[in-house]
């Protein structure tokens, strides 16, 4: 559905995305995460057409995306900082993403009313940010888009309200096969709702696979006893006798090695997202370090 292939951006000297692939499946809910500065929000704005990529291809359905009106009428996106008209009202901003977006829905955008309860004549300036974004939800909703593409979505929201806009993007996943992709540091809530998942730093994809794969391919091993020969050991700390160990492999092969080790107590546990997120980029290079002050 969505393809960054070979992606390069350099802005003066510094080189924001590096040689970038990225494969967005369809119907795919799909999390983009890294590091401040990993080039997330640059990719991002290769994928809506806003930049051209200095060498590589952003494929939408095998079509480049940059300066095509038609597939750009199909993509909803939604910055981390939002932009409105400074004297627009939220029926102002209808009015205009319905002259832009050919499939923009009125009737969509009445039944939503009733969920945001936004003042339809309000300045939407004078909105708080968390109003803000969910104006932008409602808009963007109704142009019922094949590729929804959210930067930092919720980051304003109230937990009440993030639940809600999450439950609409996923209906919509499940009744229309929306494309999704969502850039945010809220790992945890990512790990809620994103079947396929990017890992990015410094330009490049690191890791891309499904969430399922990617939690089936590391796993935490706590043990008592010594570690037995033949695991790529990823990291590794102890307390008192017990160890814990972040082990690459599945759960069945780290269980066959250990067993057979015959250690005192064992037991083999999954990975968060925001522990695979972690030793990808590096373990204990990348951990909150103690600084005394």
């Amino acid at each position: 559905m969505l393809e960054m292939n070979q992606v390069t951006k350099t802005f003066g000297k510094f080189k924001a995305l590096d040689e970038l692939c990225m494969h967005v499946p369809k119907g795919a809910v799909y999390g983009l995460v890294g590091p401040n500065g990993a080039g997330k929000s640059t990719a991002i704005r290769h994928l809506v057409g806003v930049y051209r990529p200095d060498s590589g291809e952003v494929l939408m359905e095998g079509v480049p995306v940059y300066e095509n009106a038609v597939l750009k009428s199909r993509i909803g996106f939604i910055p981390d900082d939002i932009f409105y008209f400074p004297s627009a009202s939220l029926e102002e901003m209808r009015k205009f993403y319905k002259g832009i977006y050919p499939s923009f829905d009125d009737k969509l955008f009445l039944e939503l009313n009733d969920v945001f309860k936004l003042p339809k004549k309000g300045q939407l300036r004078r909105f708080s940010k968390g109003m803000q974004k969910q104006a932008a939800f409602q808009l963007s909703i109704c142009i019922r888009p094949d590729v929804l593409i959210l930067d930092e979505p919720v980051d304003g929201l109230d937990p009440v309200m993030r639940r809600q806009v999450w439950s609409l993007i996923l209906s919509d996943v499940a009744q229309r096969e929306t494309t999704v992709l969502i850039s945010s540091h809220n790992l945890r809530e990512l790990e809620d709702i994103c079947d396929h998942v990017g890992i990015m730093d410094h330009g490049k994809m690191l890791l891309e696979r499904s969430l399922a794969d990617m939690q089936g391919s590391t796993v935490k091993l706590q043990m008592v006893g010594d570690v037995p020969e033949g695991l790529e050991v990823l990291h590794e700390s102890q307390t008192g006798r017990l160890r814990t160990l972040v082990v690459r492999g599945s759960a069945e092969e780290v269980n066959a090695r250990v067993q057979a080790a015959e250690p005192a107590y064992y037991d083999i546990l999954p990975l968060s997202l925001e522990e695979i997120f972690i030793y990808e980029l590096g373990g204990v290079n990348y951990e909150v370090k103690n600084i005394i002050l």
